[in-house]
């Protein structure tokens, strides 16, 4: 392949991208299959592909981008500022570089307890000590890492999961949570989905399935981290 075949190669798989990009999210999942089709020149282009992407944002394509290099190359990932991207956020000191590694790798199970480990921290020391948090300290939790942690979630999943996925779910139907939970594939005829090992840990999930919140404490923990400013404000989900 000559220099000018080269590039012009190259720029059939910017053009690609840059259509990927704009793309609304029906059209977007639609070009997810042609987009890892060309990891070869995703490779190639290396850190170009990442300049018009915001670190602070939570735009899912570069996600995506970032798990096709990590499936199928991941000698890109020697250079170790792509295993962290995305810029965390947080009022607590919490390192987030696990939660957005495990997502990357698209680790979900992994990604789902590690949450749940971050919101015990979050709520306070009674919570991390009891093993669970109440609603009622939801109240608690720094909404500048309620959204780092969405942030991650929604970034890592072509859009699909995430506090704020779930939020704009249960608005759809109403606020009525005996129809979230089929939506969010938590039952399925009638039946309580058993954890772990009868959800779906992968991108094939329904929309909302992660993260996890313990139902056995009652639809009102889930209410209030729905409910919290910071999940509200996401995607102008205000139930």
């Amino acid at each position: 392949m000559t220099n000018i075949d080269q590039d012009n190669h190259y720029k059939t798989t910017f053009e690609l991208v840059k259509k990927f990009v704009e793309s609304n999210q029906r059209k977007r999942i639609k070009l997810l299959t042609e987009i890892e089709s060309q990891v070869e020149n995703l490779f190639l282009i290396g850190d170009r592909l990442f300049d018009n992407f915001d670190q602070e944002g939570d735009d899912w394509a570069a996600g995506w981008l970032l798990q096709v290099l990590k499936k199928h190359k991941p000698i890109f990932f020697e250079n170790n500022k792509y295993n962290n991207w995305f810029t965390t956020n947080s009022d607590d000191n919490i390192n987030y570089d696990s939660l957005q590694l495990n997502l990357l790798e698209q680790n979900f199970e992994e990604a789902d307890r590690l949450t749940s480990s971050y919101l015990r921290k979050l709520a306070g020391k009674l919570a991390e000590n009891r093993g669970y948090v109440f609603y009622s300290e939801v109240n608690n939790i720094s909404g500048t890492d309620l959204l780092t942690i969405d942030r991650l979630w929604n970034i890592y999943s072509t859009g699909k999961f995430g506090f704020s996925i779930q939020a704009k779910i249960l608005k759809s139907v109403g606020i009525k949570y005996e129809l979230l939970w089929p939506k969010l594939g938590w039952k399925i005829d009638g039946y309580w989905t058993r954890y772990p090992g009868s959800f779906d840990w992968s991108l094939e999930a329904p929309d909302g399935h992660m993260p996890l919140i313990n139902q056995l404490r009652g639809v009102r923990l889930m209410d209030s981290i729905l409910r919290h400013p910071a999940i509200c404000l996401r995607h102008n989900n205000i139930l």
